[in-house]
């Protein structure tokens, strides 16, 4: 179904944020928007709404299953987009990325993220921390947008965590770190640094007054925390094509960068064992 806006969505759409998990897909441009869709379909969210602009095409059949949302990621707002979606759905859980990204949760083979979420909140949990893990293609003459869903690689080393400090007294937030690697931590001369850091609070369980911001970090602290107090918790990994494809179509790195491997870049299996064995995600107590 197609709704002309957010104001349309949640006035007439609303009813697809009765029962979780919901995925929220924003399409910034066309790449990989279909197989994006598919992938969520598949790791079983009950809806899926895709917020895209009208020149974005999907195949007819796939877009009778979803909800269409008329809007341009580009243009910012996204962190309002998903606070307004958070104050329509209480109570439900909400899943965001963009196209091109694909969320990966331990045991995706054999269980759903519904399954994955129910015993998240046993654990009294109501956010998960997820990785954004950079997928990039081998060849780039091949495959110049760096997108190659086929020939997708990734970095099996080089990631890092640093303290997160309290803005207001400069001592380290508990349970909260700052994530980094990947492509934007070997081409950071042409990465923001505001825009370095590969974390995402990419599952949660909306409440009242609970607010996105800008750096994909939460207005309620806890929400923001890798783990209980008490033991290890479940991550997951959103294995991403988007910096790939920013740094193809910048100007300034696309010709300072000729490829994409190195010595740390291993194919990409596209299971979740493989992220597990290389240490990237958390099965936490679930077994």
């Amino acid at each position: 179904m197609r709704y002309d806006g957010l104001d349309g969505f949640l006035d007439r759409g609303r009813g697809a944020l009765a029962k979780g998990p919901v995925a929220l897909i924003f399409a910034e441009d066309a790449i990989e928007v279909a197989s994006t869709l598919r992938h969520h379909q598949a790791s079983g969210f009950r809806q899926i709404v895709l917020f895209a602009p009208d020149y974005v095409e999907i195949p007819s059949t796939l877009e009778q299953e979803i909800h269409r949302v008329r809007l341009d990621p580009r243009h910012g707002g996204v962190p309002h987009v998903v606070s307004a979606v958070i104050d329509a759905a209480p109570g439900t859980w909400l899943y965001y990325g963009y196209n091109a990204e694909y969320l990966f949760h331990p045991f995706r083979e054999t269980r759903s993220v519904g399954e994955m979420l129910t015993f998240h909140a046993e654990e009294r949990r109501d956010a998960m921390l997820t990785y954004v893990v950079d997928l990039y293609a081998g060849d780039l003459g091949e495959h110049p947008s760096g997108v190659a869903t086929g020939d997708a690689w990734l970095d099996r080393a080089g990631y890092y965590a640093q303290a997160r400090p309290d803005p207001d007294t400069g001592h380290p937030l508990d349970r909260q770190l700052d994530f980094f690697g990947g492509l934007k931590w070997r081409f950071e001369e042409h990465v923001p640094n505001d825009r370095r850091r590969i974390d995402r609070i990419a599952l949660f369980r909306a409440k009242p007054g609970l607010r996105l911001r800008a750096d994909h970090t939460f207005n309620d602290p806890e929400y923001n925390t890798y783990a209980c107090p008490w033991h290890h918790n479940l991550t997951a990994v959103i294995c991403s094509f988007r910096t790939a494809k920013a740094l193809r179509a910048n100007p300034d790195s696309r010709y300072a960068v000729h490829g994409f491997r190195w010595h740390g870049s291993v194919p990409f299996e596209w299971t979740s064992e493989q992220l597990m064995k290389l240490g990237l995600m958390e099965p936490g107590q679930w077994f």
